[in-house]
């Protein structure tokens, strides 16, 4: 493996990383939240109006910083019925093909996901609730996350581009 691989993955790695620490704390708040609602609402008789808003913006963010994570460990969901029977330089090729889709798709995502963003803020879009939150706060979370999904992404391609360049089409390469 190359040094500029090496590189790219302890970047990229890092980054990730960042996203899900971000993802996991939010979902930790999110389960704060309810129980502060059930707690108001049960005990206290007084239900709030902002838990099911921002625990609704904290999922939606959360899931979406979680995308690259998701990858990284390998846990994405796969149709591999057919590709396990493959050979490991036919299973190289096809996830090399895939990805560079995959790739694709995660780009046209973060491009409109990023013009929809400016468009809520170029014309102040806010949540139509008491909180009226901006709307932008919840958009950014589409592009980042799948701007770093499509990095996990990008670092397949490396690496399988590497294989087939060196012929060697080992089961599982160590990121």
């Amino acid at each position: 493996m190359t040094s500029f691989i090496r590189t790219y993955d302890r970047a990229v790695a890092l980054v990730t990383k960042l996203a899900g620490v971000i993802a996991g704390a939010l979902v930790l708040a999110v389960g704060f939240m309810i129980v502060y609602e059930i707690i108001a609402r049960g005990v206290f008789n007084s239900p709030t109006e902002w838990v099911t808003e921002l625990s609704t913006y904290a999922v939606i963010i959360a899931g979406f910083l979680g995308m690259g994570v998701t990858y990284a460990g390998g846990k994405h969901i796969q149709v591999d019925i057919l590709i396990m029977h493959f050979s490991p330089k036919v299973r190289c090729w096809v996830e090399f093909v895939t990805c560079i889709l995959a790739l694709y798709y995660s780009y046209v995502f973060v491009v409109e996901g990023w013009a929809m963003t400016m468009l809520s803020i170029a014309f102040d879009n806010r949540a139509p609730t008491t909180l009226s939150t901006p709307l932008w706060i919840p958009q950014i979370s589409m592009p980042i996350g799948l701007a770093i999904l499509a990095l996990q992404i990008f670092g397949t391609i490396l690496h399988d581009f590497h294989k087939m360049t060196t012929g060697q089409y080992e089961e599982k390469e160590e990121k």
